[in-house]
């Protein structure tokens, strides 16, 4: 078995309430083995035969829409992939930890996805961009809270929908895993 995290995407924000617990009981009745929460916003640390993730993504947004009638996404990554999204992250050290993002993404976007991203939020803002695989590292410099880019922009731009964690919180689940 391999251990994966899934990182749901707008659980416990806006109108998506979940409980940990409510996840944990649909995820286990899945036969999906030593389900763990981190944090209440949709980290989720659980056992599984190895195979591509992407299938798995498929598997909990069909949980999601199921059990719970909410649409959401879930980027689903082992353990070796959420250390490289820390690990790989340009940003990591030159801000604080909690400034510094990953977008965990659903496909890898071309870097002309990328670069009209980076060329139509030019002036908007001081964050700086970079991507990595299937993922899209971003230091908010001032803080998400104080940020105009937000993750409909990114998705709009890229093609593909995601999920942001800050490496600090990446670390704290790669250590957990």
């Amino acid at each position: 078995m391999t251990r994966y995290c899934a990182f749901f995407a707008s659980i416990n924000v806006g109108g998506n309430r979940l409980t940990m617990a409510d996840l944990r009981y649909a995820l286990e009745r899945e036969d999906i083995a030593n389900v763990e929460t981190v944090i209440a916003s949709g980290n989720v640390l659980f056992d599984y035969d190895d195979r591509p993730t992407e299938g798995l993504e498929e598997l909990f947004e069909y949980v999601m829409r199921e059990r719970f009638d909410m649409q959401t996404f879930a980027a689903v990554r082992n353990r070796a992939e959420v250390l490289a999204a820390v690990e790989q992250n340009p940003f990591v050290g030159g801000s604080e930890d909690k400034f510094v993002h990953t977008f965990l993404l659903e496909r890898q976007p071309t870097q002309a996805q990328f670069d009209k991203l980076v060329a139509d939020y030019a002036g908007r803002g001081d964050e700086t961009l970079a991507l990595g695989p299937r993922s899209l590292y971003v230091d908010f410099v001032h803080g998400v809270a104080e940020s105009r880019l937000t993750s409909a922009f990114i998705e709009r731009k890229l093609g593909c929908r995601g999920t942001a964690r800050n490496v600090r919180s990446l670390a704290r689940i790669v250590a957990k895993m």
